[in-house]
Order: C-alpha cells, then sequence, then structure tokens
C-alpha cells in the first residue's frame, strides 16, 4: 500500500498519469493547495486539485484528501510540514480510526499492518522551495529511521512537452491574422460584420507586447521580495542521528536562541537536569558542541566572541528542532 503526498501547482497530468500507467498500488493521496499568488493563480491551482482529487478516487480508487501550504516560499514551515506528514504516514494504520472503533481484526482494517506502507513524494510540482524541502525532509527521515528507509521514495516526472512554446506559438499567429486585419481590411466592413476596428487594434498591440515581454524574458518575470530578500536560501544538509543528550542541547539553544559562552550553556542544562555544575559536567557540554558544530553535524553555529564563543543553532539546526519539538523525550 503506498500513500503518495503530492503538492499541487499547475500540472495534471504529471500528477496522476505515470501512476496509472505504471500500475501504481495507490490507496491514499495527499494533496497539498498553495495559497499564494494571485488571485488567478491560486484560483488554477485550486481548480487543478479540484480535478486531481476526483480522479485519483476514480480512477485509482484511492483515499484522497486536500491540505493547504500556507506559504508555498517559507521553506522552513515546508520542511516541517513534509517531516509531519512523511512521519504520520509512515507510522499510520491502515486500518483506521473506524476499524479500531468496530472492533475490527487486523483482517479487517485494510491497509494492514504499518510496516507495508510506504510514502512516495511528488517532487514535480510548486515552487522549488517546497520542492527542496520535501526532498531534504524524506531523506532527513531516511536518516532517522534507518529500518524504514525503503519504504521512502521521492519521485519526479518529465512531461511529454511543454505548453508554454505552443501557447506562444498560437499567440503569433493569432497576432498575424489581427495585423493583417487591423491593416488591409475595411473599417465599415468590419463594422457590418460585427466586428470594432478599434478592438482589433488594441487587441494588436497588446498581443504583440505580450509577445515580445516572452521572447526578451521567457516564461517569468521579475525576482519576487520574499521577507527582507529576493533570494530565499535553502539548506543542503539533511538531518543526521541525534544522540539524547545532543538533543537536549539543541532544545535548549531553540528555546534560549543564543549563548554569549559554551559555560552559560552548560550552566542553563545543569540547571535544567538539576546536576551539579562542574568541570567534567562542563567538559560533556563542551564535547557535544564539537559534534553538533560545524566540523561535526552542523547543527550549531559559534562565533568567536572576545575568550568565549557565541553559540547558537544553526539553519538546520533550527529546522531540526521545528521538526522535533512535538515529541516526547527523555533525554536524561
Amino acid at each position: 500500500m503506498q500513500t503518495h503526498i503530492v503538492p499541487v501547482g499547475f500540472d495534471y497530468d504529471r500528477m496522476i498519469a505515470p501512476l496509472i500507467r505504471d500500475q501504481f498500488d495507490v490507496d491514499r493521496v495527499i494533496l497539498l493547495e498553495g495559497t499564494v499568488g494571485s488571485e488567478a493563480n491560486v484560483e488554477y491551482s485550486r481548480n487543478i486539485a479540484r480535478k486531481l482529487e476526483q480522479d485519483f478516487r476514480n480512477l485509482l480508487g484511492a483515499e484522497t484528501v486536500r491540505e493547504r501550504l500556507d506559504d508555498v516560499y517559507d521553506y522552513d514551515a515546508a520542511f516541517e510540514r513534509a517531516f509531519d506528514l512523511i512521519n504520520a504516514e509512515l507510522d499510520r494504520n491502515g486500518g483506521g480510526d473506524a476499524a479500531a472503533d468496530d472492533g475490527g481484526t487486523g483482517d479487517d482494517a485494510g491497509d494492514g499492518p504499518p510496516d507495508e506502507r510506504e510514502v512516495w513524494v511528488n517532487l514535480c510540482s510548486m515552487p522549488r522551495p517546497v520542492s527542496f524541502a520535501f526532498a531534504t525532509a524524506a531523506h532527513s527521515i531516511m536518516v532517522e529511521r534507518q529500518t524504514d528507509r525503503d519504504r521512502i521514495h521521492t519521485y519526479y516526472t518529465a512531461p511529454e512537452k511543454y505548453l508554454e512554446t505552443e501557447l506562444a506559438e498560437e499567440l503569433r499567429a493569432t497576432r498575424d491574422l489581427l495585423r493583417d486585419l487591423d491593416d488591409g481590411s475595411d473599417a465599415e466592413a468590419l463594422a457590418d460584420a460585427g466586428v470594432d476596428p478599434e478592438r482589433v487594434a488594441d487587441r494588436l498591440t497588446s498581443t504583440t507586447d505580450l509577445l515580445a515581454e516572452f521572447d526578451e524574458r521567457g516564461t517569468t518575470i521579475g525576482a519576487k521580495r520574499i521577507g527582507d530578500s529576493h533570494v530565499i536560501e535553502l539548506p543542503v544538509a539533511s538531518f543526521q542521528n541525534v544522540k539524547p543528550f545532543e538533543e537536549l542541547v539543541l532544545f535548549t539553544l531553540g528555546e534560549h536562541g543564543e549563548f554569549e559562552s559554551v559555560s552559560e550553556l552548560a550552566e542553563t542544562l545543569a540547571a535544567e537536569l538539576n546536576e551539579e555544575y562542574t568541570d567534567s559536567f562542563r567538559s560533556k557540554v563542551i564535547y557535544n558542541v564539537d559534534r553538533l558544530g560545524p566540523g561535526g553535524k552542523g547543527y550549531i553555529e559559534r562565533e568567536e566572541h572576545g575568550k568565549s564563543y557565541r553559540t547558537s543553532l544553526s539553519r538546520i539546526g533550527r529546522l531540526w528542532v521545528r521538526a522535533h519539538a512535538d515529541e516526547d523525550r527523555d533525554v536524561r
């Protein structure tokens, strides 16, 4: 049994056709809709999601749910969402709550035990921050859940053709027709045929301008400002296995933000653990911070500050804390 997590953009065929043609055993689909962009873009994507929801159910017989991504340019939020979704589907009991409530046995539960379910993440559509976030989250979970790595898949499908160039060629043909009408037709004859000559001229101008912009710029225009920058930095590192005491260090940094020195961090940890602050304990903290630092797992940044090192979480460290913040843990 397979769950497919499908971020929905402006593509239809690439989301469903390969699964039908290659006869994938899809029984559950999670469609993620973006809600950022122009009203027309959001509505177009929403219509694609509606059609996919209907066809995944009718053509593949898959349970299909639709969820929203509030900001398709927020890498950190997309990563956290992907991390939670993939883990939840890996742990999902196919029988669901209804079967349990009805007292159903394993045979009646439908999908079988959780270890039979695979999670497939489609990376074809949506803006790049979402695709990168979901791919990195999937890889991070593979690292943390070694026994489940064969149940996690990321995939891409290539289109047979792109419609942008065909639309441009049709637009050129329309422009040429409008030009012929504008240059060679009698205004009275156009009016008699129910065609407004001024409308022809206006459409010719707008079509010519749009094609000129397409030829000069390609399929997009400009660079959108996201937050304080026009550049969205995408972390290249994925998660690594973290030991219990390392978890405590990361969560403490996540809670307090920054420490002026490792000694200050060690004092805080000792207080939270109700342990005596000794040289031995301080050395233990220093050792773990080094393992988590730039020369180790890369979860911690250390900036020289006088005779000490200001200590804080790196970007991937903050992502780790966000992704694991709701987990029950025993780090003592």
